[in-house]
């Protein structure tokens, strides 16, 4: 039913400060001793996806035809697994830094479908939020990627209830918990510590 080490996955929507926080978590969870691995989804995805020869950017992954997706997915997937397992063995926590959903061209897209959780086998998927019009304003300052597409306050409004909904689906797979954690604007230590206090719990 689980992966011999820890698995938490860390989902939010573009702009919620998702990374930042993860790259805060690793750093408390290490000054505590505690074996971290981090890894992003969407990276894996990309340097399969770069090999083909079928994307030049990030950007460009959502709009690849849903049954390719599905193929890196499962790619991404294996190889994560597969990588934690030599680098934290029998013990630590591989935290998974991805989204729930995604915007595609063909409509909303899980990130955590069935062939992913049973690779993955999470104990947990975090959810980070904020208030929408702070992830819109965050979306806008971020010149590095293009999401226009997402639609303003009210598109990360309803991408972040869908995605929210996205991932309580995933976590019935396994009996993963669910964390809900806010991030604060210009506060993202709060948000990795609470993450944080879930996570020594599991």
């Amino acid at each position: 039913m689980r992966n011999p080490f820890r698995v938490v996955v860390v989902t939010g929507v573009p702009g919620v400060g998702k990374s930042t926080v993860v790259s805060l978590l690793a750093q408390l969870a290490r000054e505590r001793g505690m074996k971290v691995t981090i890894v992003n989804f969407g990276s894996y995805m990309l340097n399969y996806a770069l090999r083909e020869g079928i994307v030049a950017s990030r950007d460009e992954m959502r709009h690849l035809p849903l049954r390719k997706q599905l193929e890196l997915q499962r790619l991404a997937a294996q190889s994560i697994i597969a990588d934690a397992r030599k680098e934290l063995g029998e013990d630590g926590y591989l935290i998974i830094d991805t989204h729930a959903l995604v915007k595609t061209a063909s409509g909303y897209w899980p990130g955590l479908p069935r062939h992913v959780i049973d690779e993955l086998k999470p104990d947990m998927i975090a959810i980070i939020e904020a208030p929408p019009g702070i992830v819109a304003e965050r979306q806008a300052r971020d010149k590095t990627r293009y999401r226009a597409d997402i639609g303003g306050v009210e598109g990360v409004r309803r991408l972040m209830e869908y995605a929210r909904a996205a991932s309580f689906a995933s976590a019935v797979f396994y009996a993963s918990t669910v964390a809900i954690v806010e991030n604060p604007e210009g506060k993202p230590e709060e948000a990795a510590n609470k993450l944080l206090e879930y996570m020594s719990k599991l």
